[in-house]
């Protein structure tokens, strides 16, 4: 009987030495889609403690690519500050679903930033990324408008 190899894993296996679990509620919007976008994120610790609030104006994007660039900004934050392990809750089915491998990522404008994820969860620990409706997501969803209010010059 022949034996089955199980392919190699997106998320590496947790290291007992990699000290506690962050959280990083993420979200990004574009106005229009494409449009004015932005991105938001609040990190929290273990203890549901605010760690930082990471909110970007990006640009004419789409509303996609606002969400990855949430997600890179919270692994990022992560992998700077010495955190290895992070848990990043979103309200972007598609990216959740492409980044826990059930999605294929079909967009040319998308891929690389797939990729740039990929390649930074791989230097964590450990990594979770769960989907979350967006009325469970406030905190972040706030600063992806905050953002996208400065890009679009309003008060």
């Amino acid at each position: 009987m022949p034996s089955r190899t199980t392919p190699p894993s997106l998320f590496p296996p947790p290291h007992p030495s990699s000290g506690p679990w962050i959280t990083a509620h993420c979200d990004g919007g574009a106005r229009g889609n494409p449009g004015p976008a932005g991105f938001g994120a609040l990190i929290q610790d273990a203890g549901g403690h605010s760690l930082a609030e990471l909110s970007e104006f990006l640009g004419i994007q789409t509303n996609n690519f606002a969400e990855y660039s949430g997600l890179l900004a919270s692994l990022d934050f992560a992998l700077t500050h010495g955190h290895r392990r992070l848990r990043v809750i979103s309200d972007s089915e598609l990216m959740v679903k492409q980044i826990q491998g059930k999605y294929k990522v079909k967009s040319p404008g998308l891929r690389p930033l797939f990729e740039q994820a990929k390649k930074k969860i791989a230097q964590l620990d450990a990594f979770e990324i769960v989907h979350a409706l967006r009325h469970k997501n406030k905190d972040a969803d706030r600063l992806a408008n905050q953002a996208m209010d400065r890009g679009m010059h309003h008060p």
